[in-house]
């Protein structure tokens, strides 16, 4: 079995109050949401996509830009014409950083609220498209109801689940087969109260 290609891990930025405040707005979620995913755009472009006036759009972008969540793309476009990508970090949220701040509250909440709908939208929009079958069967959309845990153990089956996807993540100079397609994998894990029967 040949080797795996070494992956160079991603810069991290674990996310503050400020640049919380700078990304919890729905508009400039969904501009990042698209930035993520389908890489560089200008903001002519992503005003079409979200139905959004071009100027608003470009306020956001360099809101984005500012708090350090995307860049220009330089030597692309023209004067008038800016290019805009993620920046390579992947920013880490620590809720508990939050949890006593009242100045940050409303913007956590904001950005969770936001990024819960991101997700949901994902799984409507791929139960809504026409897939053939290979991809219709080798997707899912699964929950797991009977589990109880501690927190050590819901954080220990976080981090396995994380090293999976890891394994299965390719290095970026890796060549991905012809039939391959963008892939999200959503996980979401977290305790739930009990609810008493009447």
């Amino acid at each position: 079995m040949p080797d795996e290609p070494e992956r160079t891990p991603s810069p991290r930025r674990r996310i503050d109050a400020r640049s919380l405040r700078g990304l919890a707005h729905p508009l400039r979620m969904s501009i990042f949401e698209l930035l993520s995913l389908d890489g560089p755009a200008t903001a002519t472009g992503l005003a079409e996509r979200l139905g959004e006036n071009t100027g608003t759009v470009s306020w956001h972008l360099r809101h984005l830009a500012e708090h350090g969540f995307i860049e220009e793309e330089t030597g692309r476009g023209t004067k008038r014409e800016r290019w805009w990508r993620r920046v390579g970090v992947v920013n880490e949220l620590n809720i508990a950083d939050f949890r006593d701040d009242p100045d940050t509250r409303g913007a956590l909440s904001v950005y969770l609220h936001e990024l819960v709908q991101q997700y949901f939208g994902r799984v409507v929009n791929y139960i809504g498209e026409d897939w053939d079958d290979r991809w219709r069967q080798a997707g899912t959309v699964a929950d797991w109801r009977d589990l109880r845990m501690t927190p050590d153990q819901l954080a220990a089956l976080n981090a396995e689940l994380m090293d999976v996807i890891a394994r299965h993540t390719p290095a970026a100079d890796t060549e991905a087969g012809t039939d391959a397609l963008p892939v999200v994998v959503q996980l979401q894990s977290f305790p739930r109260k009990g609810r008493g029967t009447a």
